[in-house]
């Protein structure tokens, strides 16, 4: 189940990620991008209390068997 956080003032999505999934993935990011579209209308430093849905580490880790560029 997905999560829901409130940004506080001067988060970035970057740091939310980092926040929430320990770690920093630019796939991550992407993944809270696309289920946060709104998110882009706030620009890099967001304000407080704007809602983002953080999916499920399942769901990403689906999304990041990708393209491999090395064996």
């Amino acid at each position: 189940m997905a999560q829901v956080y409130s940004s506080r003032d001067g988060d970035t999505v970057d740091l939310v990620v980092w926040r929430y999934y320990g770690r920093q993935d630019a796939r991550l990011t992407e993944q809270v991008l696309e289920a946060n579209r709104h998110l882009a209308d706030a620009g890099p430093l967001l304000p407080a209390g704007i809602r983002i849905i953080l999916p499920d580490v399942e769901h990403v880790a689906e999304a990041r068997a990708g393209v491999s560029l090395w064996n």
